[in-house]
């Protein structure tokens, strides 16, 4: 039985060095990841802006920045942490930067108004839109909310939600998810070493209580072989 334990526990053992090392490995890979993303960050030379009080502003100012992070947190629903939102680091390379960048891009695309120069006189359902020139506020509607065939809608829509704005929220959304999925896979390699360093201590223990075992039953033979003979 005590050899028993003795091989478990090495077994035991070989596992956790075995988990330990991919935890290792993937820990360095994690690290490649955030070297990269850093450098992805510092050749964008995205910054965020913060007044001297250390509060984020836009376009100078707090009310400007209190209404992005609004959209952010109340109409996406996305968790900010707080921590990510340095005044002393603004380069943009966390998920939390990337997302209140996008944010931003979307607050002043939703709130921004397009000049409309109509040639012509339209009628579209009935309603008379005389040829000049319109100014018209997007008023909070996303790609998918305008009217394509309006004749005031639908060149606004193209206007606003530009192929610029497009891509670069999709740029911004790759640097969250990238640095999402890098935080992921510290944790995943945090949970393999801790799983190795459990097996580990769990190998060593059932080999040092085979051990005891072992050496208890050699005492006791020897004493058993020294003690007299009853009479």
């Amino acid at each position: 039985m005590a050899k028993r334990f003795r091989m478990i526990g090495i077994v035991l053992a070989l596992f956790g060095i075995g988990f330990m090392g991919a935890g290792i490995f993937a820990f360095t890979q994690v690290q490649n990841g955030y070297g990269s993303l850093q450098s992805f960050s510092e050749a964008q030379n995205v910054e965020l802006s913060y007044n001297e009080d250390g509060q984020l502003v836009d376009r100078g100012e707090t009310a400007g920045a209190d209404a992005i992070m609004a959209l952010l947190t109340e109409d996406w629903n996305y968790p900010v942490v707080e921590a990510d939102l340095d005044p002393a680091d603004p380069l943009v390379n966390t998920a939390s930067e990337y997302m209140y960048q996008m944010a931003a891009i979307s607050y002043h695309t939703l709130h921004g108004t397009q000049t409309i120069v109509l040639p012509e006189t339209v009628v579209y359902n009935g309603e008379t839109f005389e040829a000049g020139t319109y100014e018209f506020d997007i008023d909070g509607r996303y790609w998918t909310d305008f009217d394509r065939s309006h004749p005031l809608e639908g060149p606004a829509r193209g206007m606003a939600w530009t192929g610029t704005a497009h891509g670069l929220i999709a740029e911004l959304g790759v640097g969250t998810v990238t640095h999402s999925t890098l935080q992921l896979g510290l944790a995943f390699a945090g949970v393999l070493a801790g799983l190795g360093l459990v097996f580990l201590f769990t190998g060593a223990g059932l080999y040092w209580a085979g051990a005891s075992k072992v050496e208890a039953y050699e005492i006791r033979v020897r004493d058993d072989a020294k003690a007299p003979e009853m009479v």
